[in-house]
């Protein structure tokens, strides 16, 4: 795996995650835990797509695992979009 295809890469593109969470708190929740996550600037959520999308900023690399894992402490999941 490559650096951009394991992790979040600094700056404005961020990276898209698409969830099987449909209600409004399970994504406020969502947005919550992946908030927690040292580096983490922003969490904007898509609710115009099936499956619902979020989009992660941050200032520095972050592994996509920890976002995956911090969104199973929720009870969904975050599956990358390709890059």
């Amino acid at each position: 795996m490559s650096l951009l295809s394991s992790n979040i890469i600094p700056g404005n593109h961020g990276r898209v995650f698409g969830t099987n969470a449909k209600e409004d708190s399970d994504l406020e929740a969502i947005q919550k835990s992946i908030l927690a996550i040292d580096g983490i600037i922003e969490v904007a959520i898509n609710t115009h797509v099936f499956p619902r999308e979020i989009t992660v900023y941050s200032d520095k690399i972050i592994s996509i695992e920890e976002v995956e894992k911090k969104v199973k402490s929720v009870g969904f999941h975050a599956i990358p979009k390709e890059v």
